[in-house]
């Protein structure tokens, strides 16, 4: 069945065309404009399928919107489906409290683990992602998990460190220092 349609195209529709084909930030929009002019040149819509690796059946159709709606009409229009969970505000709360330590949020552990960062949230917005799912918003959003640094300097003993930190400087001086083998720390000798 031969279907009868003019692809011919006025000068300012083809000068349209090879500016978009040349300069539109769209891909697809690129490619179907090649797949227009083409259309055009004479080649039959069997033939530009083929050159453009497509079924003629699209061809028809992006040809059917080119009428329709000019270039606007190649572009890809919005999809439905189901809209994100993590929305714009879920990203600033979780932003929010990436930014503040757990014991402001009134936790008494120190560090913010994913289970911990994704019962927060759904505490504060209602919202609860599956761990893969959330993964894929820090990701998006330019996080990047790195283990903690074990800090301990709350349990050690700060005369003692003071008094290593003094051996150390005697030491590197080259003065003579007595050192017992039974213990890591001592007394400087008494000059």
């Amino acid at each position: 069945m031969s279907r009868r349609v003019d692809f011919t195209l006025t000068d300012e529709q083809l000068e349209e065309v090879e500016e978009a084909i040349n300069s539109s930030p769209h891909p697809e929009v690129r490619q179907r404009a090649i797949a227009i002019r083409l259309l055009h040149k004479g080649y039959k819509p069997e033939q530009v399928a083929d050159l453009v690796a497509i079924t003629a059946n699209t061809i028809w159709m992006w040809h059917r919107h080119w009428r329709e709606g000019g270039l606007s009409g190649l572009q890809d229009q919005p999809r439905s489906g189901r809209p994100r969970k993590a929305t714009s505000e879920y990203c600033q709360v979780l932003e929010a409290t990436l930014n503040s330590e757990p014991a402001e949020q009134g936790y008494s552990f120190t560090v913010w683990t994913m289970d911990r960062l994704r019962d927060h949230l759904e505490k504060q917005t209602g919202i609860r992602l599956s761990r893969t799912r959330f993964a894929m918003v820090m990701e998006r959003e330019g996080y990047v998990y790195r283990r903690p640094k074990r800090d301990l300097a709350s349990k050690q003993d700060k005369t003692a460190k003071q008094q290593a930190a003094e051996l150390i400087e005697e030491l590197k001086k080259g003065r003579n220092v007595v050192i017992s083998s039974f213990s890591l720390w001592t007394k400087q000798p008494s000059a």
